[in-house]
């Protein structure tokens, strides 16, 4: 989650967790041990690629900040010792505990069991910026900075407003996976590897993504739709045109496979599927160029200009959510540039065999 989100919930756990001793300082300190697990967006892994995947690694790792935590608390209490330790180590543990519990339910996954070769978890049932999530936690803070003898309940407060939103999103996302569900069974998606994910700053209008070996369809589908077929556009995928290198797998392990390679004047460029809507594309790599002879080499990655968000694409998401399925290929539709045909079209799952 963004870093305000972060700070909002440090901020509220820790006035929870102080009690009678809730302050502007607590409320400080959580805010900023909230952030502290993002702070290794500062290290540099040597190229934009292993940047995106190394982040939420041990930093956010559930194996790592407890031991953290409790450093941190120790070192506090034997500064001031005006709390008891244990009071201060739940307030240092959970603030650093929840948010990589937070960040692992967005779609771009998060390592809770770093070192071990699991996957990263990705429950993605909520947007990295919402703020009918982070609202209440922002309110919460502001009033218990100026109540200050009710701080700690009115954090509570915050934040089980906060989780009742979150479980909320958990709970739409299984209504829109059981709508996938139903409505792939028995067609060419049947079987597919797909993935669900909330569009910006909402958990009512979901991003659908399902990939074949040579194509992927995307569809939208709102809680508000009357209609519930999803309308698909299909893309062609394309292909890696080298062999894979280590940069490649780490890529495909990070986006569990959901990429699409291009080819665009010479230079071969992967996208991640899990991100962006229509031609605002965060997540492009460009990972090898053609030489004079033709040939294909691999290059330093480089992260490209994610493109353009036109003005419309707001109020046109706006749209959407409120159940207008005219605009679902416009929103959904990425041109495709060089070498790659544009075989876009909006299909329905009846014309599917």
């Amino acid at each position: 989650m963004d870093s305000v989100t972060q700070a909002a919930l440090g901020a509220a756990v820790a006035g929870l967790v102080s009690g009678k001793r809730c302050s502007p300082k607590v409320l400080l300190a959580g805010a900023a041990l909230g952030t502290l697990p993002d702070l290794d967006v500062l290290i540099d892994y040597g190229d934009p690629v292993a940047n995106t995947v190394n982040h939420r690694g041990f930093s956010h790792s559930l194996f790592v900040l407890p031991w953290l935590g409790a450093v941190i608390a120790w070192c506090w209490w034997r500064w001031r010792r005006q709390w008891p330790l244990w009071q201060v180590m739940t307030l240092v543990i959970s603030v650093l505990v929840t948010h990589p519990l937070l960040d692992a339910m967005t779609v771009y996954g998060t390592k809770l069991f770093w070192p071990l070769e699991v996957p990263s978890v990705a429950v993605a049932s909520l947007f990295i910026i919402d703020p009918l999530y982070t609202v209440p936690l922002l309110v919460s803070v502001a009033v218990a900075l100026i109540w200050r003898h009710r701080g700690a309940k009115v954090c509570g407060i915050g934040l089980l407003v906060a989780m009742a939103y979150l479980v909320s999103s958990v709970y739409q996302l299984e209504k829109i996976e059981a709508r996938v569900a139903s409505q792939t069974q028995g067609t060419d998606l049947a079987g597919k590897p797909y993935i669900i994910m909330p569009t910006p700053f909402n958990t009512v209008l979901w991003r659908v993504v399902v990939v074949g070996e040579t194509q992927y369809w995307e569809g939208l589908a709102s809680r508000l739709d009357k209609d519930k077929q999803i309308d698909w556009v299909t893309q062609p995928r394309g292909q890696w045109l080298l062999a894979d290198s280590e940069t490649l797998a780490d890529l495909r392990a990070f986006s569990r496979d959901f990429i699409r390679f291009e080819s665009r004047n010479g230079q071969q460029i992967v996208t991640d599927l899990r991100f962006g809507v229509a031609n605002y594309q965060p997540f492009q790599f460009l990972l090898a160029e053609q030489n004079a002879e033709g040939q294909w080499q691999p290059v330093t990655p480089k992260q490209l200009e994610p493109g353009p968000l036109r003005d419309s694409a707001l109020p046109s998401l706006w749209q959407r959510l409120l159940g207008d399925q005219s605009i679902d290929a416009r929103l959904c539709r990425q041109p495709c540039q060089g070498n790659l045909v544009d075989s876009t079209q909006s299909i329905s799952l009846n014309a599917i065999p």
